[in-house]
């Protein structure tokens, strides 16, 4: 755990959690999520500069809600809680919580208090975004409204003393207008912290960490060609130097002429890379699956199969790189709050229990565009660093429906098209990912004088910070129509293309 300021935010299982710390980061102020539950004993430990409660779906008067102890709100440094967060710290203090008669979702506008240390150098009046059911009826004593809406009276409170804060609406997210200068008042001039954490300075605790971790052993890590486990090989190279063996599994379920561009790319690198041919192995036993965890599973338990058969050749390897970041934690394991588990991933866990390898996760605590900043300071490619992001059960989860050879080699010609007519438009790095997805659908077609009955693919396009959220692109239609034309005309097996329209949440970037 770093030795530099730090800002801890304690999660009560809201879904958003892990972007009040990208924004955080985003100040150069380091942070780490805790459990709600974490002891005041560890928190003192842990010295953070500032605390930040999060926001939950519980309700504070709700049987079995997350709490935490009272003593943690005397502990010395100042507390900003966020919708549940803030009403917790009003109830545990004295104050009242009760459902509201008129609950606030969405746009609202509050007017705030501009002397107010929170709310310092921004306008009378902000947009900001509300969820809540409740409110707080009551204040505890010694605290007073800092900002109010036409239907809460307390959309955001401070105490007598400027320690305690809380905001009813929720600063992390871009719909607040001026949520990161609101962050930045409490974390900057209020915590008194000093934006001093650079990927710079990641590489130095990193590379120190990782040879402490490591000693003169050797490290093995599962090379995909992604941005992730490349960022992760290549600081853990830097570490370790020749030591660090990288295996790269070739699991069928690549984008056209993918594993031959992974192992030129990683040529020129010169890092040690083993390239397994195991595409057989993998459709074998996807064969007649539809069910998208299964696909999952059963990708993550045979990839655990074939990369533990390279490295018991590799021999003393005591040590397994991964390049897991924060929400691929977040995702698979309710490991911070009692948050709902979206879908699996592969790559978190797994391989330590059958192969007794210690982990060694340098990126464990970074959002993907830390994790770019950082590939680049290292001196990877653009090309590279920028590439969008590709699931670890690769097509697999972009194929809805049974994964065969023929189904698997029409979407690599369509996806073909997609990103190349999405670079040739000069959107490619605009866009956190665009690619296709079969659709297990037939519907009549016409080509010259004849009645064709093909597949369907949906063309997927979606903007985000941090995959988080994501809204989905408005791409031209010109390029839009470009692709359809393309796809239809050069693919053999599809007669029809859709245009995916819907935003995470309510969907998931990938259909799978």
């Amino acid at each position: 755990m770093p030795r530099h300021e730090s800002i801890l935010i304690l999660d009560f299982g809201s879904q958003v959690t892990q972007l009040i710390a990208r924004r955080v980061r985003e100040l150069q102020v380091y942070c780490e999520i805790h459990p709600f539950s974490m002891p005041p004993d560890e928190i003192r430990r842990l010295d953070p500069k500032g605390i930040i409660l999060s926001g939950s779906p519980f309700s504070v008067y709700d049987e079995g809600a997350p709490g935490i102890e009272a003593e943690l709100l005397d502990l010395g440094v100042p507390i900003l809680g966020i919708c549940y967060g803030m009403q917790l710290a009003a109830s545990l203090l004295g104050g009242s919580v009760e459902n509201s008669p008129r609950r606030e979702y969405g746009h609202a506008l509050v007017d705030v208090n501009t002397a107010s240390k929170l709310f310092r150098g921004l306008g009378e009046e902000q947009k900001v975004w509300m969820s809540h059911g409740d409110s707080i009826t009551e204040l505890p004593a010694g605290f007073h409204a800092i900002a109010s809406t036409a239907n809460c009276s307390y959309a955001a409170v401070a105490d007598s003393d400027d320690k305690i804060f809380g905001v009813q609406f929720h600063p992390e997210v871009v719909h607040t207008e001026h949520g990161l200068q609101i962050l930045k008042n409490f974390i900057v001039d209020i915590c008194g912290c000093h934006q001093d954490w650079t990927m710079v300075g990641f590489i130095e605790e990193s590379v120190d960490k990782i040879g402490k971790q490591v000693g003169n052993g050797r490290v093995i890590l599962g090379l995909s060609g992604g941005v992730d486990s490349s960022v992760t090989a290549a600081l853990i190279d830097k570490a370790i130097g020749d030591r660090l063996v990288c295996i790269f599994v070739d699991n069928g379920l690549l984008r056209l002429n993918e594993a031959d561009q992974v192992m030129e790319r990683f040529a020129k690198l010169d890092l040690n890379i083993v390239r397994v041919d195991a595409s057989g192995r993998f459709l074998e036993k996807l064969a007649g699956v539809t069910d998208p965890e299964r696909k999952r599973k059963i990708i993550g338990a045979e990839f655990i199969d074939v990369f533990a058969e390279e490295a018991h050749k590799v021999g003393d390897a005591r040590f397994l790189g991964q390049g897991t970041l924060y929400p691929d934690v977040i995702e698979s394991v309710s490991v911070h709050g009692p948050s709902d588990v979206i879908k699996s991933h592969h790559n978190v866990g797994g391989l330590p229990e059958i192969m007794d390898l210690e982990l060694v996760e340098p990126l464990r605590f970074l959002f993907k565009d830390e994790v770019r900043e950082l590939g680049l300071e290292l001196g990877l490619p653009q090309e590279l660093i920028y590439r969008q992001p590709f699931p670890g059960p690769g097509l697999a989860v972009r194929i809805l429906g049974e994964i065969t050879h023929e189904r698997l080699d029409i979407l690599r010609q369509a996806d073909d098209v997609i990103v190349h007519e999405i670079k040739d438009a000069g959107l490619y790095r605009q866009l956190w990912q665009s690619f296709g997805v079969l659709l297990p659908i037939k519907s009549v077609g016409v080509m010259g004088d004849g009645r064709t009955y093909e597949y369907t693919l949906a063309v997927r396009a979606v903007e985000s910070r941090d995959a988080m959220t994501a809204d989905w692109a408005q791409l031209p239609y010109e390029v839009l129509r470009t692709i359809s034309n393309r796809i239809i005309n050069e693919v053999r097996g599809i007669n029809r293309v859709v245009y995916d329209i819907s935003s995470k949440p309510p969907s998931t970037i990938e259909w799978e």
